[in-house]
């Protein structure tokens, strides 16, 4: 049944859909089953505090106590309240998957599904389809959340998936089922709240917040934190009080006593 599921719109892409678990009720977030892949440095990739739009790749870690302070400045900054029910989400409430047409996001309009965009923001070697320059077939990914190198090909397409960092069904419980059509469809396909993954690490996130997951390679755990917090305050959305505690930890924080 799952595979009927992996048509998506435009591009002629396929794709997992989100995933929609809930979240775990453990105090310590949940990471992935063991990533697959060869091992890959974790320095791969754009720090967050130099790509406050999305546009540059992938996921870099934050190493110095300067940009770990930094981090902490720009979490505090995120409101909290708490999670309101899951009812009269559906992922249509954010556009169709992955949509071109999302006004006032980055990339938007170029003739390129969000999906391709992505792979072609983050992935190298890239190779086309034929007679196309958007749908990529093939790539070699440094996914930041494993560690991990995939060489990845379009015949497996669910090895890579494409990351709603801050999940459409989390935004929907913190305030976007009042928000706009219009607003839902930018979250969905800004490159800030995307990042293509390895597909099993992101299925497991289903629709957590960080309280309840975090990526499986830790140096890049406050990288993460950075990102979710970017999306929040852009899109001026709270998050839960355990999850901007987690946040904050990740990047040197202190614990609640």
């Amino acid at each position: 049944m799952l595979g009927m599921a992996l048509l998506l719109a435009g591009c002629d892409s396929v794709d997992l859909p989100e995933v929609d678990s809930e979240p775990s009720s453990s105090s310590e977030p949940s990471s992935s089953s063991e990533p697959s892949g060869s091992s890959e440095p974790s320095g791969s990739g754009t720090s967050p505090l130099d790509n406050p739009d999305g546009t540059k790749p992938g996921l870099a870690p934050l190493t110095s106590d300067a940009d770990r302070a930094e981090a902490r400045a720009l979490i505090e900054k995120v409101t909290t309240k708490g999670r309101g029910p899951r009812t009269g989400y559906e992922r249509d409430e954010f556009g169709y998957a992955w949509m071109d047409t999302a006004d006032g996001v980055p990339l938007a309009r170029n003739g390129c599904d969000t999906r391709n965009d992505l792979l072609q923001r983050d992935g190298e070697d890239l190779r086309f389809r034929s007679g196309s320059d958007c749908v990529v077939i093939s790539m070699t990914l440094h996914d930041p959340y494993t560690a991990t190198t995939i060489q990845w090909r379009k015949e497996k397409a669910t090895e890579v998936q494409i990351d709603h960092m801050v999940p459409l069904s989390y935004s929907w419980q913190m305030g976007a089922a009042r928000w706009s059509e219009d607003k839902r469809e930018q979250l969905a396909n800004d490159p800030l709240n995307l990042i293509p993954a390895e597909g099993r690490a992101n299925s497991s996130k289903g629709d957590s917040g960080p309280a309840s997951w975090l990526p499986p390679n830790k140096p890049i755990r406050c990288a993460y934190a950075v990102r979710f917090a970017q999306v929040a305050i852009k899109y001026e959305m709270p998050v839960t009080a355990p999850d901007k505690e987690m946040m904050l930890r990740q990047c040197g924080g202190p614990r609640s006593r």
